[in-house]
């Protein structure tokens, strides 16, 4: 019955059918009003042998498994809040207890259980615990709540706590199953002395659960009544939409419209939101050639015409619009089956217009005029291009509606700018684009020439009227004789004979003038060409405008693309550097790379790709590119600094998903290494994106062997950093998939051909840069690129100074000693002061706040780098110190003498450094 109904959505609510008693309706009023009536409902609502009853008793079993779980649920989050009440309450009551004055003098005493009995015991009383325990180290109690156990060992764990930590456990003790914390208790020189010892009964905590069941329970008796009253209300309106009608009534009903359906002589196909054929009658099968069992299948897949099938899955409002199909010529009505809530879906009606049109004497010119406009509606637009636009207009024209096509259009629509608004006194300069049919000696204005239409020139009037223009017999109009008789003369005499200029307008944007001409071999334009002519213009001038829009967006995107990424490459001598960013030809995408100079003389790169292109790519990029800058000015290792910028997407893409409640994806792939060319090591993680290509010395090239990790804004996983070492000459390029992927071929073969591009020795990174995009990019370029290449360089080891500091104020000396002969190496003599009180520094609140042997190293480069490593992690802080301080003036005199200072942490600790601009 479900299926007759969806399928006839046109049926009327009234009864048809006279076969039923006349006395039915009676009947059934006063059935409806007895009490046998309702008794029957009901158990017809009970049973299972319906659909009615068979959805209650699986609402009753759902709600009932939901209350089941509820309360599992509940039962358990008990049990867990009881075992962490007692062990919060027995840590606090340990803890108060082992850092209380005077605990470690009374275990030193003769008797200690003589006082700390009656304290433990008052309290424990105060603390709501079971017990509090004071022992020695062997675990040998000196009070317990029964007194009985004082001198017995404690029955627990108390190895981890011997060592100074805190041991909790749960244990069955001599007052049953309790949650026990054990503390240490240290004297003044940190040496564990003896235990404290808390516990209380997990039963003895409350819990929330017996309140809360009963409103569970209530919910699902609740759940359970309203499902009860649902059922019962579903059923009632579904007998009630069917008006009482039984099977027998429905399916003579479903016969009836059946016959009716297949005996009209206009084809009917229904089609359903997903593009399949859900009933086609037998003249739809007829006018569109289909099989007999067409239900079922898709659209797309029964070989019609793509517009044909274009249109029947298009989901619009369609009236009468004609199409070809063969030889036949069909006047097309398309409407939605859901206007008031229905499934969704479409209605087409398809008639056979060609007997009609033959009957009219006029079906061979419409079928032309038809197949024209469907000639123009296949062939314009193809491309996002103003000019060619314009260009297949003049060819379709040509083919079969003139013998000469000329489009003028405004300079700023060339320029994807919309041209001012308003009325026009007279037509504006416009250049040709586009001219077809005409030999090289036209008389005519030739493509890219610039001219301005005067009136009563007749492309000047449709430009300013808006309205289009014919003039039959150009020998006619002597006003634009008289205006241009030069010109004029010319184009009679190279057989120009008829006109029409058609303004080009869309959206109510006036863009130019198309002009179509005929010679006088030709027949002469009439009234009822000016319609086909209008309509080949309109939808160029669509097509054209789309394009103009294209343009203007693409030029925006490729600004804004280009403002955001590196106008220039910093100033450093880690890496000879060279890139290249290629936007692409149909939309940017969010390809972006960046250099960023770090401490200690090295150099991070990155590249990376944001999913999607326009606009909002761009932008996207923008902010993970400015939030990489950030992220690297706190000297993060490449898989930290990943991590933190895959947290800064799944933020962006719930902040999109929030303002456009629709789940949108912004995600990305990100390289991010960091070249050392102290020690020739290169660290690099990536985000999901292609491997940078390693070119050594000799030529020949890799792929790093580097964890792939997911692509940024996945979250959940970590990422891999990798270690290099790279000798001197080395050339690591890190490029964005649209160098190595194309329509043609895979990505695995486009990395090939790059490591074959690569595979020579002693370029310089230009080079590299200029063969790779001589060789590798497609002809249509469909996707950004951005290139990278960099060449290593070493630091000179003659600019290295290292030592190691012994952690004692009285090195200090000796290391501004040797820092003083070193700058004197390299002639840096009136550099000597400043870098000796800024090491000095250093040095000493190493010395002061950390632990272990310190290391100094300088390095000469474009600054003078001074470095003091140690092994704590704790970072000192810039503050201004009070008069009356003694200290927090050290790292104020650095910040001062230095051009720039921080803090860089390693796997063994830290390093503080500070940077001298060169004298």
């Amino acid at each position: 019955m479900a299926r007759i109904s969806g399928r006839f959505p046109w049926l009327t609510s009234e009864r048809r059918f006279t076969g039923r008693h006349p006395d039915d309706d009676g009947r059934r009023e006063r059935r409806r009003g007895s009490p046998t009536a309702s008794a029957g409902r009901l158990r017809a609502l009970a049973s299972t042998r319906s659909v009615a009853g068979q959805m209650f008793l699986l609402q009753v079993l759902i709600v009932l498994l939901l209350i089941v779980a509820s309360v599992t649920a509940l039962l358990l989050q008990s049990r867990s809040d009881r075992f962490q009440g007692a062990r919060d309450r027995s840590v606090a009551a340990a803890e108060a207890f082992a850092h209380s004055p005077g605990l470690v003098a009374t275990l030193r005493s003769p008797d200690p259980s003589a006082v700390l009995q009656p304290l433990t015991e008052a309290t424990r009383k105060r603390a709501g615990v079971d017990f509090i325990v004071v022992m020695n180290r062997a675990g040998i109690r000196y009070t317990h709540p029964k007194p009985e156990q004082i001198g017995k060992h404690f029955v627990g764990t108390i190895g981890p706590s011997l060592a100074g930590r805190v041991t909790i456990e749960s244990v069955v003790g001599p007052l049953g199953h309790e949650v026990q914390a054990v503390v240490p208790v240290r004297d003044a020189r940190g040496t564990v002395v003896g235990l404290v010892s808390a516990g209380m009964r997990v039963s003895r905590v409350s819990s929330a659960v017996d309140r809360q069941l009963p409103v569970v329970l209530g919910a699902g008796a609740a759940a359970l009544a309203l499902t009860t009253a649902g059922t019962a209300l579903a059923t009632r309106r579904l007998r009630r939409q069917t008006h009482g009608l039984g099977p027998v009534e429905m399916t003579r009903m479903y016969e009836h419209h059946d016959a009716v359906l297949h005996a009209v002589r206009e084809g009917v196909l229904i089609v359903d939101a997903d593009g399949l054929v859900l009933l086609a009658n037998d003249e739809a099968r007829r006018l569109l050639g289909l099989s007999p069992d067409v239900e079922g299948h898709r659209v797309t897949d029964l070989g019609l015409a793509p517009r044909t099938a274009e249109l029947l899955v298009s989901g619009r409002v369609v009236t009468d619009e004609v199409l070809q199909v063969g030889d036949l010529l069909l006047a097309v009505n398309i409407r939605l089956t859901d206007p008031r809530g229905g499934p969704s879906g479409t209605v087409a009606t398809l008639r056979d217009s060609t007997e009609l049109l033959a009957l009219a004497g006029k079906a061979e010119a419409a079928q032309s005029r038809l197949r024209l406009l469907y000639e123009a509606t296949v062939a314009i637009g193809t491309t996002l291009d103003v000019r060619q636009t314009a260009e297949e207009l003049t060819r379709v024209a040509v083919h079969r509606f003139a013998d000469y096509a000329t489009v003028d259009l405004a300079e700023p629509v060339l320029a994807g700018e919309e041209p001012p608004a308003g009325a026009y006194s007279e037509a504006p300069e416009l250049r040709r684009v586009a001219l077809s049919g005409l030999p090289e000696d036209h008389p005519l204005y030739r493509v890219g020439e610039l001219h301005r239409y005067t009136v009563p020139n007749p492309m000047a009037t449709g430009f300013i009227t808006g309205r289009s223009v014919l003039v039959p017999d150009l020998r006619d109009a002597e006003e634009w004789r008289a205006q241009e008789p030069e010109r004029f003369e010319l184009a009679l005499e190279h057989g120009c004979r008829s006109l029409i200029t058609v303004p080009l307008r869309a959206r109510g944007v006036l863009m130019g003038v198309a002009n179509f001409w005929r010679s006088r071999d030709s027949t002469p334009f009439e009234e009822g060409d000016l319609s086909l002519a209008d309509e080949m213009a309109a939808r160029a001038a669509v097509s054209i405008d789309n394009a103009r829009r294209f343009t203007r967006e693409h030029t925006m995107a490729v600004t804004l693309q280009e403002s955001l990424l590196p106008r220039g490459l910093p100033e450093q001598d880690a890496l000879d550097l060279a890139h290249r960013y290629l936007p692409a030809q149909t939309g940017v995408g969010g390809d972006w790379f960046d250099v960023i100079p770090l401490p200690g003389a090295r150099v991070a790169l990155v590249v990376g790709d944001v999913v999607g292109h326009g606009l909002h790519a761009a932008a996207t990029m923008g902010r993970l590119r400015t939030a990489v800058q950030n992220f690297s000015s706190l000297d993060l290792p490449p898989d930290e600094l990943l991590s933190h910028l895959d947290e800064l997407v799944h933020r962006i893409d719930h902040e999109v998903t929030g303002a456009d409640d629709e789940a949108t994806v912004a995600g990305a792939t990100c390289l991010y290494a960091i070249y050392d060319p102290a020690a020739g090591r290169c660290t690099m993680a990536r985000a999901g994106h292609l491997p940078p290509a390693l070119v050594h010395p000799d030529g020949t090239v890799e792929y790093p062997d580097l964890p792939a990790g997911p692509p940024l804004g996945v979250g959940s996983l970590p990422f891999e950093a990798l270690d290099l070492h790279l000798p001197e000459g080395s050339s690591l390029v890190l490029y964005t998939d649209g160098l190595v992927e194309g329509r043609n071929h895979d990505i695995d073969t486009g990395m090939q051909n790059l490591a074959t591009t690569l595979a020579q020795p002693g370029r310089t990174p230009d080079e590299i840069c200029e063969t790779v995009l001589s060789a590798l990019p497609p002809a249509r370029q469909r996707d950004d690129i951005a290139l990278l290449a960099a060449r290593t360089h070493l630091l000179d080891p003659e600019r290295i100074a290292e030592w190691e500091v012994p952690s004692d104020p009285a090195a200090v000396a000796e290391a501004r000693a040797n820092i003083t002969r070193q700058l004197a190496q390299w002639d840096l003599d009136e550099m000597a002061f400043a870098t000796e009180l800024i090491l000095s520094e250093l040095i000493t609140n190493a010395i002061l706040y950390a632990t272990g042997p310190l290391r100094v190293r300088l390095l000469h480069d474009r600054t003078l780098i001074c470095e003091v490593s140690d092994t704590s992690s704790t970072s000192p802080h810039l503050r201004y110190a009070a008069e009356e301080d003694e200290g927090g003036r050290g790292l104020f005199l650095v910040a001062q003498l230095a051009e720039r200072w921080g803090t860089r942490y390693t796997p063994e600790g830290k390093i503080i450094w500070a940077e001298q601009t060169l004298h």
